[in-house]
């Protein structure tokens, strides 16, 4: 039974794995779609989110049956739990995702931001997916290393975010409300996708060490 049970434990590492590599794929495409206005990668997108969902669901039911069926305790209650939340965090980055290729897709054959904010985009698509390549990386080996490199690729993102609103607030903005309303959601989604990062390293942390590192919250 003890093997049994070490063989699920190892199963809800590996799906924890798959459904992060599947929102790298998600967020890669996302943010070429956000930056090169390509529809066609952007309904992709929007398309294969529900296979994100799907996953989650399916390891959400594992970690049920085995709190259920193996009653574990100590570090082996952390990992299931911990997965219940971290696939939950998972699932929202895919939502991020699908909510940045939808604004490609309504606003084509137009871009989405104004020349003057493309080059900050184009930085923030391009740390998102970093943190989310290192994320699939932290769930495979737990090196605590790529946590802190994910909170620092995300106080970046912040800079962006921040960066963002300051431009459309400023008093040399010339975008039109439309594109006031595009910068502002579409910064919010870039920064909440590196934030749920953040949230899934804490967690990881957690699962190593058995310690809460609030320095690392997003």
């Amino acid at each position: 039974m003890r093997e049994v049970f070490q063989q699920e434990l190892a199963d809800v590492q590996d799906r924890l794995v798959e459904i992060a590599e599947l929102v790298v794929r998600s967020i890669r495409s996302a943010t070429e779609a956000f930056n090169e206005s390509d529809v066609s990668l952007a309904e992709e997108v929007i398309a294969n989110d529900h296979r994100i969902d799907e996953l989650t669901v399916l390891l959400d039911e594992l970690s049920i049956q085995i709190l259920a069926r193996q009653q574990p305790v100590a570090r082996d209650l952390r990992i299931v739990v911990s997965a219940l939340r971290i696939s939950a965090s998972l699932e929202r980055m895919g939502d991020m995702a699908e909510h940045i290729a939808q604004l490609a897709r309504y606003r084509f054959p137009d871009k989405v931001v104004p020349k003057s904010l493309r080059g900050t985009f184009a930085e923030m698509g391009r740390l998102d997916v970093q943190i989310a390549e290192k994320l699939a990386e932290l769930l495979r080996t737990q090196d605590l290393r790529i946590a802190d490199e994910i909170r620092n690729d995300d106080d970046d993102v912040d800079e962006l975010h921040a960066s963002v609103f300051d431009k459309v607030l400023g008093e040399t903005w010339k975008g039109q409300a439309v594109d006031t309303v595009d910068a502002t959601l579409a910064s919010r989604y870039h920064e909440r996708f590196a934030d749920h990062a953040v949230s899934i390293a804490k967690k990881v942390q957690y699962l190593a060490t058995g310690d809460w590192a609030p320095e690392l919250a997003g």
